[in-house]
């Protein structure tokens, strides 16, 4: 086979991380913005420190790329989806290349119709909702780390095969939560389960008592926290002083490492949950998780880890495709597997990042060696089993 001067030119300097002849970058610079929960019940898992993992990742990366410099800002959405959208459209018009997007559903829907509309990635680490890469897919959206759908088939299909088959679900009254609540009772329905009902709560709820007292009246085997972040430990909290736990096995839904940290393991041992990554899992994960500790004096969440791996996938496309250029780098992420301490898999028309799951649970006080040996692996869960099929999709990309 013979190759050009000029391909094989292109080929050692990419090899190199040298920019090729011909490379184009819009503005002379790539622009990353991160959007994200800075304030409120999720800053915890995600926040400022998962600015700083992008910051890591940035840096691990040079600070630059095709020889152009890399530039970073981030922002609050204060959880509020007009806010979301309105700096996610000042940030594209402005020339922001990718705007990573954080925590929340509804922001998270938001901006991805933002960069529909503008032709400019957005990849989302935080948000839950299956949406994202389900009926409401775009062609510029990717959906990093977990979604309603892998997170009820993980953990539901454990407490299901505890004996747990009567559920009663306690839920955040925004997009994440519903898409949680359907999720998971279908996996309850499909698996010969039942769903006794539901009660909604507001975002940032203060008190939990009287949706307690539906679940409890409920007589439910199981009360499922379609809820996360300071919603999620408010709950377990008060559900405890309820006594609910003596009467119906709680079952968080969406429980981050930061979650069991404020808990405590003599109130979270033995919860189940599902994630995608813990920073014991193995030399890789360990090492980065020393890295960010010593940067911020905590352990990554998944998310947070996420935030590092997403970037890095995006830079990667964009030295690949020689260019910033929106569709160009799309479809390198669509072709390109991605396989770091993050996670190993590919990212697929739809825009799902298919990789691995894990389910979790909460340790013993007496086995916890140190403040943030919290969790052990009970399964590792396939990603083609426990995101949607293709078959299931409701896409319209999946089908072409």
């Amino acid at each position: 086979m013979n190759y050009s001067k000029a391909t094989v030119a292109a080929a050692v300097l990419l090899a190199l991380g040298l920019p090729h002849a011909g490379a184009q970058v819009s503005g002379d610079t790539v622009k990353i913005g991160f959007i994200t929960d800075m304030s409120s019940l999720y800053a915890d898992f995600d926040g400022k420190h998962g600015a700083e993992a992008v910051r890591m990742a940035i840096e691990d990366f040079g600070g630059k790329v095709l020889g152009k410099p890399i530039e970073f800002v981030s922002a609050d959405h204060q959880n509020k989806a007009d806010i979301a959208a309105a700096k996610a459209r000042e940030w594209y018009d402005q020339g922001t290349d990718l705007v990573l997007g954080g925590t929340n559903s509804g922001t998270a829907l938001a901006v991805s119709g933002v960069a529909a509309g503008k032709k400019r990635v957005y990849i989302n680490v935080g948000a839950g909702s299956s949406r994202l890469t389900n009926e409401e897919c775009t062609p510029y959206t990717v959906h990093y780390a977990y979604d309603t759908i892998a997170l009820s088939k993980g953990t539901a299909s454990a407490i299901l095969a505890q004996g747990g088959k009567s559920w009663f679900f306690l839920t955040a009254d925004y997009a994440f939560g519903h898409s949680l609540e359907v999720d998971t009772g279908a996996v309850v329905k499909a698996r010969g389960g039942s769903v006794a009902g539901s009660v909604r709560h507001p975002l940032n709820a203060s008190d939990f008592s009287s949706f307690l007292l539906q679940a409890q009246a409920s007589k439910a085997q199981v009360l499922g926290f379609a809820n996360a972040g300071g919603d999620f430990i408010s709950a377990v909290k008060s559900a405890r002083e309820f006594g609910i736990a003596k009467n119906m096995k709680m079952v968080g839904l969406l429980v981050f490492l930061t979650d069991v940290h404020s808990l405590g393991l003599p109130t979270a041992q033995g919860l189940l949950l599902t994630d995608s990554w813990y920073w014991d899992l193995n030399d890789k994960t360990r090492q980065f998780a020393q890295r960010f500790q010593a940067r911020t004096k905590k352990m990554p969440s998944s998310p947070q880890a996420g935030d590092y791996s997403a970037v890095t996938a995006y830079l990667n496309a964009v030295k690949a495709a020689g260019t910033d250029d929106p569709d160009k780098v799309m479809a390198e992420l669509k072709k390109t597997p991605i396989d770091d301490f993050y996670a190993k898999g590919r990212i697929r028309a739809d825009g799902r990042f298919v990789h691995d799951m894990y389910l979790l649970q909460a340790k013993a006080p007496a086995e916890s060696k140190g403040p943030w040996d919290l969790l052990k692996v009970v399964a590792t869960m396939p990603g083609e089993q426990v995101f949607a099929t293709p078959a299931e999709s409701k896409c319209a990309l999946l089908k072409r």
